[in-house]
């Protein structure tokens, strides 16, 4: 863990509020690992207050690491005006990221939203001759164009409202590739909205699949000393509650009671 005031690189608009910033940071980039996360101090004062935590989207072999954010408050408010040059308190990376699946297993890789930015990074290092890469939307305005952050391969497109790609959940696409795919060794990664992860867990668990999520929650420390992230664990595991910030952000889905979420 590393705590340390990192230089933007960029900070620009992508898609409606939705941004995606560069800060450049050599030992934090060259520490993450896909599925961690950084803990960002968005104004250097004390109001507000609290960190914001964001998923490391990807790292550049230039020591620059690159996060993704929407506007949904007053601190990414604030931090949507931030300009090339300034500096912000990084803390990270953190977290427990991805298991990379073994050679010629097939990844599906689950989008909603903002909650691609952990998956860019995934996908840089997985197999993508047996990989899909599936992302929904509600709508074609939040589209996060995947080759402008990073991501080297095809992702195909869901959105709620049909305005591109497919009409529907991701979850439809998700049920499409694996029938599509048919036998062999598979596993799904997922990071989005509560909803579709709980529609994704249920379908794995369903077709006897591994699942990883990423788990989205409010983080006030990230590193364990708050236990603000509780989540239910399922029947059977070490402990009653998971700490998003310490025993994730990613779990394996059977871990998770997703009747308590």
């Amino acid at each position: 863990m590393i705590e340390e005031e990192a230089g933007i690189v960029f900070n620009r608009q992508i898609a409606d509020k939705t941004y995606h910033m560069g800060l450049e940071s050599p030992r934090i980039a060259a520490a993450a690992k896909p599925g961690q996360f950084v803990m960002l101090r968005v104004f250097n004062g004390i109001d507000p207050l609290l960190r914001r935590p964001l998923s490391i989207c990807r790292v550049g072999g230039d020591g620059i690491f690159y996060l993704l954010y929407r506007v949904v408050g007053r601190g990414t408010a604030i931090m949507s005006r931030a300009v090339k040059g300034e500096r912000l308190s990084v803390l990270g990376p953190l977290g427990r990221g991805f298991k990379l699946p073994p050679p010629g297993d097939r990844s599906f890789l689950v989008a909603g939203g903002i909650g691609i930015a952990p998956l860019i990074s995934l996908s840089q290092v997985v197999d993508k001759d047996h990989m899909a890469f599936l992302v929904g939307y509600r709508s074609a305005a939040e589209i996060i164009p995947a080759e402008q952050v990073g991501a080297d391969t095809s992702v195909s497109i869901a959105t709620d409202d049909g305005t591109a790609g497919h009409r529907g959940p991701v979850t439809e696409l998700l049920k499409a590739n694996v029938e599509r795919a048919g036998e062999g060794r598979a596993i799904v990664f997922a990071c989005g909205p509560l909803p579709m992860l709980k529609a994704v867990a249920a379908l794995t668990s369903k077709w006897n699949i591994p699942c990883q999520v990423s788990l989205e929650t409010s983080m006030a420390c990230g590193v364990g000393a708050c236990h603000g992230c509780a989540v239910k664990s399922s029947s059977g595991q070490k402990k009653p509650y998971h700490h998003v910030c310490q025993d994730g952000p990613v779990f394996d889905a059977d871990t998770v009671d997703w009747g308590r979420l």
